[in-house]
């Protein structure tokens, strides 16, 4: 694909301003926002305002003053037609992992008579990893996690499967999975549903509501760019929320938070899944940072990702060089997220030669190159520049010099 229909392409593009709502540095192409989203440029203003104007002047007033209480509130529902849930079911809070303890023993709660948690094998490690920790701690009688392929999920539920526990796109491949027919199995088979949407929250069109699902977690710092670290959600259907009490039952959870009541006292509806005191710091960036996605159509991102995804493949496709690579992400449609991942037996050394060069990707063990389109503010002209890049890479043998090879802590 040429840069010329790259161009043309963005010229035709009615996302293409909303790129200018990015601090991108110049001379770059950013293909990571699968990990780390931009930064949206009215996040320096907005979280300098509450330094300065509500925590400086202010001080602890600000609690009430400038509503820091009702932010992980507020910011839940900012997020909850992003991922197709009606108001009162999303709640901003803590990160994906104690988000995911919470969860998962929310569902075995609400399912007494059954103790696995079922499992994609090869899934992000942490999800696997909070499964394995609950059942140690709550001990096999009562927990215990069984993994299966991706492929063989629906198969693999049985009457012992409490919960199922599933990233609807998979962090190494980029596969989507399809999340009606998969919840619809669950419940079939008597058990309640539970998914990731890390990679795929903010980059297109999930329904949460519509397709049944009980409960599910997602992060503020990818597709929704609310900044390394950010707070992440969670989602819990309306007809569950009140049925059972979740684990970490901290004060601000608790029905009257001030009373410092000394027994607990659950909130009601999703409120009650809040433990500690929220970072509002995190959680004002994050609210300004969703304030880009107002106006914008959901289907309209998937449209575009879709479109991106596709040039580069065609480009990669049309790049001798590229033959190295294997293409790891589904062609279909319905099956890809909002990345394109490219194995090679020296894929660490190919994406910081990449990185060298300008084009901003990322490696996952054990030979992966991720390239991640963020729809907001990528274009087909990054799209070309990366394909370009990587067959330079590859054609000059590059990735070969030594200093590609001394494995940084953070890949």
């Amino acid at each position: 694909m040429s840069l010329d229909e790259a161009a043309r392409r963005d010229r035709a593009d009615p996302l293409a301003p909303l790129r200018d709502c990015f601090a991108l540095p110049a001379d770059t192409v950013y293909l990571d926002g699968n990990s780390l989203g931009a930064l949206p440029k009215a996040v320096p203003a907005r979280v300098q305002a509450l330094l300065a104007e509500e925590w400086a002047q202010d001080l602890i007033a600000s609690w009430n003053r400038h509503g820091w209480i009702d932010l992980p509130e507020r910011v839940g529902e900012q997020v909850a037609p992003l991922v197709g849930a009606a108001p009162g079911q999303v709640l901003c809070c803590d990160s994906i992992s104690v988000n995911l303890f919470k969860l998962l023993a929310t569902a075995l709660a609400l399912r007494p008579g059954r103790r696995t948690i079922l499992v994609e094998a090869g899934d992000f490690p942490t999800d696997r990893y909070l499964a394995g920790g609950l059942a140690s701690f709550l001990g096999a009688e009562r927990c215990r996690v069984r993994e299966a392929p991706g492929g063989e999920l629906a198969a693999a539920l049985d009457d012992d499967v409490a919960v199922l526990l599933a990233t609807e796109v998979n962090f190494r491949s980029g596969r989507r999975h399809d999340m009606a027919a998969l919840t619809r199995a669950a419940h079939d088979a008597g058990a309640l549903a539970l998914w990731d949407l890390a990679h795929s929250a903010g980059a297109m069109p999930v329904r949460l509501d519509r397709c049944g699902v009980d409960l599910a977690v997602g992060c503020g710092y990818k597709f929704l760019n609310g900044g390394p670290g950010a707070p992440a959600f969670l989602y819990v259907a309306r007809h569950h929320q009140d049925a059972v009490q979740q684990p970490l039952t901290g004060w601000l959870g608790h029905r009257s938070p001030f009373a410092f009541a000394d027994r607990y006292e659950p909130a009601p509806g999703v409120l009650r899944y809040q433990a500690g005191t929220p970072s509002i710091i995190a959680l004002c960036a994050l609210e300004a940072a969703l304030a880009v996605f107002d106006g914008v159509a959901l289907e309209d991102l998937r449209a575009k990702s879709l479109a991106l995804t596709d040039f580069f493949l065609a480009a990669i496709d049309a790049e001798p060089a590229c033959s190295a690579v294997r293409v790891l992400t589904p062609r279909a449609h319905r099956e890809r997220g909002s990345q394109v991942s490219l194995a090679h037996p020296e894929g660490y050394a190919v994406a910081q030669a990449l990185i060298e060069a300008g084009v901003i990707v990322d490696f996952r063990a054990p030979d992966i190159v991720r390239f991640g389109f963020a729809p907001l503010y990528n274009s087909f002209a990054d799209a070309a520049a990366a394909a370009r890049g990587l067959a330079t890479v590859l054609a000059g043998e590059h990735h070969r010099a030594e200093r590609f090879r001394a494995r940084a802590r953070v890949t």
